[in-house]
């Protein structure tokens, strides 16, 4: 069974800083895209980041400058950098990766999700 297991939330003030990272389960898969996305109250889900097996990253608007996706291909991780962090990055945020067994179709998993709260 895949598993997808975030870490690194919490609560933060506004300016500060934290790293999520997130780990696949180990498999006879392979990870093509891995990402993160948020969900506020109300509020649907929405992309944050995201990067390629290649390293290929895309960012929300909300988000460039301030948040860095990186991967290590070797550990099966994702993460993600936030930086000057504002109140409305709250959100609980949610990895991703899609993987694929062989040359069958893509799979997408999600995480249980981590908590965000940027607040004074």
């Amino acid at each position: 069974q895949v598993q997808l297991v975030e870490s690194g939330g919490g609560l933060v003030q506004p300016g500060g800083s934290l790293r999520l990272s997130c780990a696949a389960s180990r498999g006879d898969f392979s990870i093509n895209i891995m990402g993160w996305y948020r969900q506020a109250p109300g509020k649907q889900r929405e992309l944050v980041a995201a990067i390629t097996s290649s390293g290929s990253t895309n960012y929300a608007d909300s988000v460039k400058a301030r948040f860095a996706i990186s991967r290590d291909n070797a550990k099966n991780m994702v993460y993600l950098q936030m930086n000057s962090l504002k109140p409305e990055d709250t959100a609980v945020y949610y990895c991703n990766a899609d993987l694929r067994w062989g040359s069958g179709p893509q799979f997408r998993y999600w995480g249980q999700g981590t908590q965000v709260t940027v607040s004074s």
